[in-house]
């Protein structure tokens, strides 16, 4: 089953990798005779479906989260094994997704308003006022 991150890119199933654990937390007997922990691991360095420009900017933008040029996405949300899977696979492609996306608008800077630093100013006075009515009295 390929995944579809965009229309411009998909995912071959054999380059993706599954690896099956048991998974903790809830589910009484359950949880410990099934294998429902699954992890989804793609090497980005090695796809075949990634031009070169989008390999480094995956690269780049995810480097936290690679080990050896792949990433990977472990859930362990449900009980059911297939619906982890398939959990998996949209973490994956939202993750793919959201790294290729292009960066949002530079922040436009501004300056405080007047009533803004005027507030301030009389906050900075107060709490000087509180911390001079703390001090000892001069001795005459």
């Amino acid at each position: 089953m390929d995944l579809e991150v965009s229309r411009g890119l998909t995912i071959r199933a054999a380059e993706l990798s599954w690896r099956f654990s048991r998974s903790s937390g809830p589910g009484g007997q359950h949880v410990n005779t099934s294998d429902s922990r699954v992890q989804l691991s793609w090497d980005i360095a090695r796809s075949d479906a990634l031009t070169d420009d989008q390999r480094a900017t995956l690269l780049s933008r995810l480097d936290r989260r690679l080990v050896d040029g792949a990433v990977t996405v472990a859930v362990s949300q449900e009980r059911s094994q297939l619906r982890n899977r398939e959990i998996a696979l949209e973490t994956l492609a939202e993750l793919v997704r959201d790294a290729l996306a292009p960066p949002g608008p530079a922040r436009r800077p501004t300056r405080p308003t007047r009533g803004s630093t005027r507030r301030h100013l009389a906050a900075k006075q107060k709490r000087s006022a509180t911390k001079q009515q703390r001090r000892r009295p001069p001795a005459d």
